[in-house]
């Protein structure tokens, strides 16, 4: 007697009987995701759960909420999207006029009366505004929220699309201004113009009323790299072009040169991150740097130190770097930029938010820090200008915790920050609390992860625990609208796990869960989810988790690897096959991350994180919705359906739901994310008994 179809297996990992649902538009493989999708809406899609969607549909589109802006000569521009704009308009008004209580806008474009007048699913992905004159945009137009775009030239004075215009088919690309007439372009659109990542493999000069599938390539890498891309320095004296090839996701190759192409490589580590503005570059070496010399001593930069010089002095040879931050214990750089002649630097002190600002002159270095925003919770600080040659120094910064919703503020050198918008409170955080704890992983590294809810231990609290853990991305505390109102006051608790593989204490903690140490970062989610147990917080019956993208993988491994933490698993537009992941979309580009399938050497320590191989009958495995989006041209959907089928076919308790669009994401508008995630939070309340 045959047992449950369990293939593929790790021991014939390539004996896939479900390659048929990586046709994504294919007409078996629909049919199979709308059959899911017709039996998941009626399992979770009560009455309950449409009065959640209409609830936080509302609170997706107040009124009063924080419309961000960006400062492109002079004038603020945003994208703003409501239940009379669900596609949203792209608008613009003055600083003045957004420091009242109700701004004045100019609307350019209602995005939903252009997707009714083409017939088109159209979202605004991107603008770039031509600098100077800005009168001219090229816009960036989705299909349903995929990373693929179309690009068309707007005249802003005229609110229109210029009939003879700028204009690409829809592909992975993205342009920039070199003059009225010219722009660079970087497209996977055209023959050989993609890499086998997907993304652009050259930088061509575009010029206005030509073919730009004939344009001049001016720059170009491997097939097997992952992209390239250009930018403009018009602070510079002449014409000043850059080029950037990434042949992975780690290592960087810059050029500076001009119209013509790269005339002269930047001299830095090839892992090292490098930025420059008006004469002065700054430097972050990833691992350390020697830096020989005879007259004054050899040097090594360490790890994740910053390091600053003229740009012209290092042009001509000069290493003599001064040092600017170095790090500590629980003390990491998560990133900096230049703003109007001053280097900002964003630091986590054992993950509290710091700025640092250092402006050079005369070939010193002042420092002084942004003091007046909070020092607790998630802060953002970025250039409130678009445009380099155009700032004036000011800083936009964003300020939230878990109970607190963002504060925008405008910073301007030297000056306190001043309030420019508060959101509104989308739930009530009567007595609700956000502590701070530790748990300890497979090897003895304490793990932090952020609680809220309400204080004292019942042992029963349901708890949603979200995790990510890769790709050098940090996971800070944030005010989620959602979680907070269909969870936290409803008497729940929310758990945020900030996990190896992450930004938080450097590139140690990052290297640590890459690659052959991805398990560590699983293991990380795993010890918190004990550690509320051993706290008495809750117990694993209660606890429902969630992911998403690389965050997916790490949910599909809890359902393989601790299916005894959990209540209810949550796994969104994820990565679960390892041995076709590098094969599917962009999953080339993640090579560096993971590891490269089609190596003996790396298989052996992917095929344990492959859930889709190890998943296996006779297992106690908790119930889990896997969730994904046709238009998701990121992350396969192919990974969530395959994952479905399988754990379906060996009689599990797996659901599945697929929209239409949406994109890598929850949902291309408030309509779509409100309804999704009501949907998402009804299996997994329904799931731990709650």
């Amino acid at each position: 007697m045959l047992g449950p179809e369990s293939r593929p297996t790790l021991d014939a990992p390539d004996d896939d009987p479900y390659l048929w649902l990586e046709d994504i538009e294919g007409a078996l493989a629909l049919e199979w995701v709308e059959a899911q999708n017709t039996a998941t809406g009626k399992l979770f899609g009560q009455k309950q759960t449409a009065a959640d969607r209409d609830l936080l549909k509302t609170i997706f589109d107040r009124p009063d909420n924080v419309p961000y802006p960006t400062r492109i000569g002079g004038r603020l521009f945003n994208l703003w999207q409501d239940a009379a704009n669900p596609r949203g308009l792209w608008r613009t008004t003055t600083l003045e006029s957004f420091r009242s209580e109700v701004p004045a806008w100019e609307v350019l474009l209602d995005l939903d009366a252009l997707a009714r007048q083409e017939n088109e699913d159209w979202v605004l992905k991107g603008t770039s505004i031509l600098p100077g004159t800005h009168d001219r945009a090229i816009l960036s137009l989705s299909r349903g929220g995929a990373d693929a775009v179309v690009l068309r030239e707007f005249d802003i004075a005229e609110r229109a699309f210029m009939p003879n215009g700028f204009y690409l088919p829809e592909g992975q690309s993205s342009t920039v201004w070199l003059d009225r007439d010219t722009l660079l372009l970087m497209s996977a659109v055209g023959p050989d113009m993609a890499t086998a990542s997907g993304y652009a493999r050259t930088v061509r000069l575009w010029q206005r009323e030509t073919d730009p599938l004939a344009a001049l390539i001016i720059f170009e890498t491997r097939p097997h790299s992952i992209l390239v891309y250009a930018g403009v320095d018009r602070e510079s004296p002449q014409e000043l072009v850059w080029f950037v090839e990434k042949p992975g996701i780690i290592e960087s190759n810059v050029w500076t040169g001009d119209r013509t192409g790269p005339k002269m490589r930047i001299e830095v580590p090839t892992d090292a991150w490098l930025s420059w503005q008006r004469d002065w570059l700054a430097v972050k070496p990833r691992t350390p740097w020697n830096i020989p010399d005879a007259a004054y001593g050899d040097k090594t930069h360490g790890t994740d130190t910053v390091i600053g010089i003229s740009f012209s002095a290092f042009l001509a040879g000069d290493r003599r770097f001064t040092t600017l931050f170095e790090p500590a214990s629980r003390r990491a750089l998560q990133g900096f930029f230049w703003c109007g002649g001053r280097l900002v630097l964003s630091i986590l002190d054992d993950l509290k938010p710091v700025f640092e600002v250092f402006t050079p002159a005369d070939g010193a270095w002042s420092r002084e820090l942004v003091a007046g925003l909070p020092d607790l919770g998630t802060v953002y600080v970025w250039p409130f200008d678009s445009e380099a040659e155009e700032s004036n120094g000011d800083l936009l910064a964003s300020a939230q915790d878990p109970l607190t919703p963002p504060s925008l503020f405008v910073v301007r050198p030297a000056a306190a920050p001043v309030l420019l918008k508060q959101a509104p409170r989308a739930f009530d955080p009567a007595g609700l609390v956000t502590t701070r704890h530790e748990a300890v992983s497979s090897d003895g590294t304490r793990i932090p992860y952020v609680q809220v809810g309400p204080p004292g231990m019942s042992g029963d609290a349901p708890v949603h625990l979200y995790g990510y853990g890769g790709f050098n991305v940090s996971l800070p505390p944030f005010y989620n609208a959602a979680i907070g109102k269909l969870w936290l006051e409803l008497g729940g608790t929310s758990v945020i796990a900030r996990l190896r593989g992450g930004r938080e204490f450097g590139t140690e903690w990052y290297e640590a869960a890459r690659r052959e140490g991805r398990r560590l970062a699983h293991d990380d989610f795993a010890a918190v989810a004990a550690d509320l147990v051993r706290r008495g917080v809750t117990h694993p019956g209660r606890i429902a988790a969630e992911g998403g993208s690389n965050g997916g993988l790490l949910i599909a491994n809890m359902l393989t690897r601790y299916p005894d933490r959990f209540g209810a698993l949550l796994c969104t537009v994820p990565v679960i096959d390892m041995r076709r992941y590098a094969k599917l979309l962009i999953g080339a580009a993640c090579i560096d991350e993971y590891g490269d399938p089609d190596k003996p050497e790396d298989w052996q320590f992917l095929a344990p994180m492959s859930a889709y191989h190890v998943a296996s009958p006779g297992k106690n495995y908790p119930p889990i919705m896997l969730v994904t989006s046709r238009r998701d041209d990121r992350v396969h959907p192919g990974h969530a359906r395959k994952m479905a089928a399988k754990l379906q076919a060996m009689g599990y308790e797996a659901h599945f739901y697929e929209p239409a669009t949406g994109g890598h994401s929850s949902g291309k508008d408030h309509d779509e994310q409100a309804a999704l995630i009501a949907l998402e939070l009804a299996f997994l309340r329904r799931a731990i008994g709650w």
